[in-house]
């Protein structure tokens, strides 16, 4: 057998494969290619699961996730002569590749694989494993260094063994993580609002060991003071024409100085009233609750930080290279399973370490007034990633608050409660839709084939309208072309809800398994409306039923009004339900609301249907 020196390239070789034999290993620019020298040994054994090596098998570059050096020790050798299935062991170097199996049928949990490679000569062994990093780091964007925030009481209590589960294929393939444990509510929070712009930059992304609730708080500590844009209009003196819609729009000006914080009412709230996420470690901190009061208007919206200046750029959002990554530990993990479609913590910590990337559209959510009596004054703002609900989204919020000693099941027992008593609120809601849309379109609607998102979805990555006749906001459009290209106007509607929502992706989760909006996109710059007006309890009760249902049209209802936006107005002349950002709780009576598009980015590459 030929041996290569460290100084040359190994393009081809003949070397022991476990559990096969001999093989030629042929390296091209996308991956590896192994074909067995002794065609009748096409078994191989990978983590204890069967698989055949046919005439060739390919190893794509982009399913491997770490290379390792493995000591002196044994390979399996069908081809020669022993007790165990014919074979026997041969004593070598060696080393590992470690790969993933994605399942044909999707969606479903990735399945880690190693392939263990042997040779005689080390040499041969430790240059092969010097070509195959340099080709998977090179070739691919993958992270380097992470923060990692773990969330130990998240779910059942499973956030550290979680971590514990996926931090040795973290290991595997030599990513840095500095992992933070928190520790009270708003701890995540504090940590990532105050990490230094000159630290942001030295790290891929930031990492959340937990649920919803815990990526929210992540998700406002990284953009309240450095999302560079402007405020949505206030709910008063809208222009009649959307065209108009950036003129109305408030430019801010924040200085350090001026970031003041508030909690989910009116800011005097203990610690033991305010209303909490899912996780139990709320946004609202007990030392720092969440929001940003805004008290400077000017033209152009920055943050002043000291120290900063000096050592490069300010980091703001958004950006190309910044990542958020999440790994499932929480109640409903519905952003995971939106995202990738399965709730796997091994599936997600490989989208991390393998370098995925998409774009996702965060709610951007201003309140203007906390309650009737309250003058309007310094906006509060807020970020959501999945959902904005009032009505009985706020009311199961606020009285699963109550009952926390009962942990996640609470969630059942508080949704039974209100939706017993069935609650209504007077509300006005103005949104943006285009002029040519048919007024009587909330009405019952023909069933129609829904364009699901999914891996390289061509509606988020297109970054035109893909229709002409506007009769539909199905395409993808970016900002400009919504407020400018296209003709909207602003339309009213008043009358009594039992819930307003709204929907920035599909929402699924295991009761929903199609989510609220089913054919709702990660990154197409609109949100889904949702308005449920006053009805029978056993109207809404058969709603919330084909929620549970699979292929089914929760929306398509006389009651119920659907309507992608880009943005919306809520007002209120009472303070007696909340609003529920992401599980996390905002008492407002006047707020705007309005779709980021692509704020963010996350490590993963939508659901594989």
């Amino acid at each position: 057998m030929a041996t290569v020196s460290d100084h040359e390239v190994a393009l081809s070789s003949t070397l022991f494969l476990d559990g096969v034999g001999e093989v030629v290993v042929q390296l091209s620019s996308d991956g590896l290619s192994c074909s067995p020298v002794d065609s009748n040994s096409i078994t191989n054994y990978c983590l204890g699961m069967r698989s055949y090596l046919a005439k060739e098998t390919k190893i794509s570059f982009s399913d491997v996730y770490a290379i390792e050096p493995k000591e002196w020790g044994s390979i399996y050798d069908p081809s020669v002569a022993g007790t165990f299935l014919h074979g026997d062991h041969v004593e070598m170097h060696r080393f590992v590749v470690h790969g993933v199996v994605r399942p044909k049928k999707q969606p479903a949990p990735w399945i880690l694989s190693e392939y263990i490679f042997g040779h005689k000569d080390l040499n041969t062994c430790e240059a092969w494993v010097k070509q195959l990093n340099s080709c998977t780091s090179n070739q691919y964007r993958r992270p380097k260094k992470l923060l990692v925030l773990v969330h130990p009481l998240c779910g059942k209590g499973k956030g550290l063994k979680t971590w514990e589960t996926v931090a040795p294929v973290f290991s595997q393939a030599k990513v840095e993580t500095k992992v933070i444990v928190t520790e009270r509510a708003g701890h995540a929070y504090d940590v990532v609002s105050t990490v230094p712009d000159r630290e942001l930059r030295s790290l891929d992304g930031i990492v959340t060991v937990g649920g919803d609730g815990l990526f929210n708080e992540v998700l406002n500590g990284l953009l309240l003071s450095r999302h560079k844009a402007s405020f949505p209009p206030p709910p008063t003196g809208l222009a009649q024409n959307g065209d108009d819609y950036q003129n109305q729009q408030i430019n801010i000006t924040v200085n350090a100085d001026d970031v003041s914080h508030t909690s989910a009412d009116d800011g005097n709230s203990s610690p033991e009233t305010s209303c909490r996420n899912d996780d139990n470690e709320p946004l609202l901190s007990t030392s720092q609750p969440a929001g940003s009061h805004v008290s400077n208007l000017g033209t152009q919206y920055r943050v002043d930080r000291p120290g900063d200046s000096a050592d490069g750029p300010s980091v703001s959002f958004p950006n190309d290279w910044f990542r958020l990554g999440l790994i499932p530990a929480g109640s409903t993990d519905a952003i995971v399973l939106s995202t990738t479609g399965v709730r796997d913590p091994v599936t997600s910590a490989l989208h991390i370490i393998l370098g995925s990337k998409m774009s996702l559209d965060i709610a951007q959510v201003v309140r203007w007034k906390t309650s009737p009596s309250s003058v309007m004054d310094s906006p509060t703002l807020r970020y959501a990633a999945s959902f904005a609900g009032y009505g009985f989204y706020g009311d199961v919020i606020k009285e699963s608050e109550k009952l926390r000693w009962m942990g996640p099941v609470r969630y059942d027992y508080a949704g039974t409660m209100v939706f017993l008593k069935h609650k209504t609120y007077e509300a006005e809601v103005t949104y943006l839709e285009p002029q040519n849309i048919n007024s009587s379109s909330h009405k019952p609607r023909r069933k129609r084939q829904k364009q699901i998102c999914r891996t390289n979805c061509m509606v988020c990555n297109q970054p035109t309208p893909s229709e002409s006749d506007g009769d539909s906001l199905d395409g993808a459009v970016n900002k400009s072309d919504i407020y400018t290209d296209r003709d909207f106007k602003w339309s009213k509607l008043k009358g009594r809800f039992l819930s307003i929502g709204a929907a920035v992706i599909s929402c699924r989760n295991e009761r929903a398994p199609d989510g609220l909006v089913a054919d709702a996109h990660l990154s197409d710059g609109f949100l889904h409306l949702i308005l449920v007006k006053n009805c029978p309890r056993p109207h809404y009760l058969w709603h919330l039923t084909q929620l549970t249902k699979r292929g089914s049209d929760p929306l398509n209802y006389s009651f119920i009004e659907h309507h992608k936006t880009p943005a919306f107005t809520f007002v209120s002349q009472h303070d007696r339900s909340l609003w529920n950002l992401d599980g996390e709780a905002l008492q407002a009576c006047q707020v705007s609301v309005q779709a980021c598009r692509g704020l963010v980015n996350l490590f993963a590459s939508g659901p594989e249907v």
